[in-house]
Parts: C-alpha cells; structure tokens; sequence
C-alpha cells in the first residue's frame, strides 16, 4: 500500500408504512405500523459503495450477503445494551470465524466465488456496520456507547480479539493485512494482504526448529483509526510473547519488497473515507518520537529465498529532508543522520504508518531481539480483458492466479523469515 497507488449517500432504510389495499371497500387503507426498530442516518463513506452493483454480486456470489440481514433480526430482539454487546461481539466474531474458514477450505463454499477472496468480509463487515448505524434500539443509547458497540464490531470482524496461541514449544508469529482501498477508482479491488491473513490465520509453519503458529489480524484503510491508537490497542499486548511479527499491505507490481526502513510522515493520500492528513505520524509521547524505525526481518535471507513467482527485494530507499535543509531528497540507501522522513521505503500512506508504529512499539517495548517488519506485495491484478471497472467482472482467472501465488509467496516468506530467525 505505496502512497503512488491511488485510492452518494444511503441512508439506513428506515420502516416504510405499507398500505393495505381493502378490495371492495370504500373505507380508507390503514397504514401498517412503521419498523421503528431503524432509523434514517446518514451511512458513512465506505458503506454508502455497498450499494454499487460490484460489491453486491460479490456479497451474493459468496454467500455473505445473508450476514446482515440476520445481524438486523438480532438486533430488533435485544432488550439492553449489555445483551447488544454479546449480539454485537458475537455475529461479528462469527463473520471473522466464517471468512477465515471459507478461505482455509472449512464449511461449505456458499457461493461461486472463490474461497480465497478477501472481499467478502470487507463488504459484509460495512453492511453489519450499517445496520447498526440504523438501529433504534428499546433502550438509551447515547453516542459514546453507541461508538463502543461500532468498535467492538471493528476488533470482533478483524480477528483482533481471537488471538491464540498454544503450548509452549510452538513459535509464535503475528501477521497484519489491510481492507482493499482506492475503491472509488474500482469498486472491484481487492488486497493480497488481506487474502493472505485469511489463508494464514490459525495455520502452522513447519521449521526446523518445530512449528511456528501463525496468527492475523486486518486493519482498516483509514487515518483517523490509526490516529486513534488502533495499532497499539490491537498489538501492545501480544508483541512481548512473539518470536515473530510481520505487517503487510500491498505495495508495487510484479514484486515483493522487504522494506528496510519506516518514516514518521503522512503523505495525505486520501483514505477510504476520502480523507485526508499530512503531517507527523501522531503517536504517544511525541517529544521522544524518532524520524526513522527499521525492521529487524532476515531480509537478506528473504530475498534470496526464491520462494514464489515473484521477486523479492531489499528496499533501502526513502526520502528524506536533511539536517539543515528544506527540500525533499530521496536516498537510495536510506536516511542521514539528523533528516526529517517525508518517506519510508514503503512510501508515505498506511502501510508506512503500521510499519512504523509496531517497529516502534517494538522499540519501546525494548524488544531489541523481536525480529519484525513491513512486507510489501504486488499488486493483486485483473486480468489484461478485465481492467476497465465500468465493464469488467468481479473477478477473472487471471486475478484469481494472480491472489492464488501472491498469497502463497506471503506464506513461503513467513516461513523463510522464522526459519531464519529460529
């Protein structure tokens, strides 16, 4: 996820009165009660696309999209807002469970569309999410509890709270992925990284130190939430128990990048909520904040690892304003001492920004020894008949390849960097 790749409201449907039509009689039609069970609200950013035809056939061709539907049943019945939290935690956890077992070839296919789509769980979690955006429910509810059942929806769907490891002997290992973005340019995309979590969480690498459990997690494409502290909430608390960590998000095409070092800058690109920031990356105690981060992956052993179809390379670039300068300059081999980052090696949007945050986090952590890093994908590409999202399919054999050995690599690689760490 460089900052290089580029990135119509609907309301909740409030009850409709329905009139009831008396053949043969002259009284007047009486109107059925309204569902006062949802109200008209403005949807955010992201859920207003979930109306467009592409996100719709892929909800349908692969079975998610009768995940809100039930979710809104639910909703109606509860009585409380601690009952609303379960419902809440629980169908949100059950879509995380549902999208990771379709991915993993566990439960029925529910559809047509193939198993190793990342895109289903996007949309669905956006379609819970407006359903509980619409929701009136039989009790108080004030905003600042409301946000917190839309933030336990957010950490249930992302796998955030089902991380386990087991027995003392297996290593553990945490990989991240990310929502697709830069959907109003084509609504159709989806995101390798996100893919590769779903095929990967839960799974054991052998290595010839013992198996190493792989756990994931998906973070969303949007600055406000990593302003917030959504990185460090989701993480804090599994880094000191990890032998190894792993961002990723999809970056250039044709090629994995190991990224060498991470830059304290946002660039501004916009958001999948089409916002935008520039700046410092906002973090706790910024006064002792660094400019630079660097990972701490084998990336020498990475990219000679020939493990896939594409190549893997070393990424020592950034860009940089040196110490007593004014002007961006890009470094081929990374930063000089005392420059001010205006990019990472993985540029200047959110891929940058979580690398950077749990290399720091690591840093702070004082986890010298914790080998970790940010992990750059190829694009996730449409076939050469298929580019045009006016008129292309939601998917096509050659995307589906593409996703198939791009994810595949992503698991080599892990397997590659614990092995050589072990």
């Amino acid at each position: 996820m460089t900052h290089q790749l580029p990135a119509t409201a609907r309301i909740g449907l409030g009850g409709l009165a329905l009139l009831l039509v008396l053949a043969g009689s002259a009284l007047p039609a009486a109107a059925a009660p309204a569902d006062t069970s949802r109200t008209p609200v403005e949807a955010t950013v992201e859920e207003q696309r979930l109306d467009r035809a592409a996100p719709q056939e892929i909800l349908r061709r692969s079975g998610f999209d009768a995940f809100a539907p039930r979710f809104e049943r639910a909703l109606k019945h509860t009585k409380s807002y601690a009952q609303a939290e379960r419902t809440v935690t629980r169908h949100a956890s059950a879509l995380w469970r549902r999208a990771v077992d379709r991915a993993q070839g566990r439960g029925p296919a529910t559809g047509d569309l193939s198993r190793g789509d990342d895109r289903p769980l996007y949309w669905a979690r956006l379609a819970l999410s407006r359903e509980l955006r619409a929701w009136t429910p039989r009790f108080d509810l004030d905003d600042r509890r409301r946000e917190a059942l839309h933030s336990a929806l957010e950490t249930a769907s992302r796998g955030q709270s089902d991380i386990h490891y087991q027995g003392h002997r297996t290593k553990r290992v945490l990989v991240t992925g990310f929502d697709p973005f830069t959907l109003d340019r084509d609504v159709r995309i989806g995101n390798p990284s996100g893919a590769s979590a779903l095929a990967l969480d839960g799974t054991l690498v052998q290595t010839p130190d013992g198996p190493a459990r792989i756990e994931t997690v998906v973070f969303p494409v949007r600055w406000a939430d990593f302003a917030e502290g959504v990185v460090e909430r989701a993480l804090a608390r599994h880094l000191p128990h990890l032998d190894l960590f792993t961002t990723v998000s999809q970056g250039r095409q044709g090629r994995f990048d190991v990224e060498r070092t991470n830059g304290a800058w946002r660039g501004g690109f916009a958001d999948n909520e089409n916002a935008s920031s520039t700046g410092l990356v906002p973090v706790a105690d910024p006064a002792t904040q660094p400019q630079w981060t660097s990972t701490t992956l084998p990336y020498r052993q990475l990219t000679e690892a020939g493990a896939g179809r594409f190549p893997v390379y070393d990424n020592t670039e950034v860009t940089e304003i040196p110490a007593g300068g004014t002007q961006p300059v890009t470094r081929p081999d990374g930063p000089t001492p005392g420059s001010a980052a205006r990019a990472g090696g993985g540029g200047d949007y959110l891929s940058n920004e979580i690398a950077y945050r749990v290399t720091l986090l690591r840093d702070r952590l004082r986890l010298p020894d914790l080998p970790g890093g940010h992990l750059h994908t190829p694009v996730l590409q449409f076939g050469a008949e298929n580019t045009n999202p006016q008129t292309g399919t939601v998917t096509d054999p050659d995307f589906e390849r593409n996703r198939a050995d791009i994810v595949g690599q992503v698991r080599g690689l892990v397997r590659t960097a614990v092995t050589a760490t072990g």
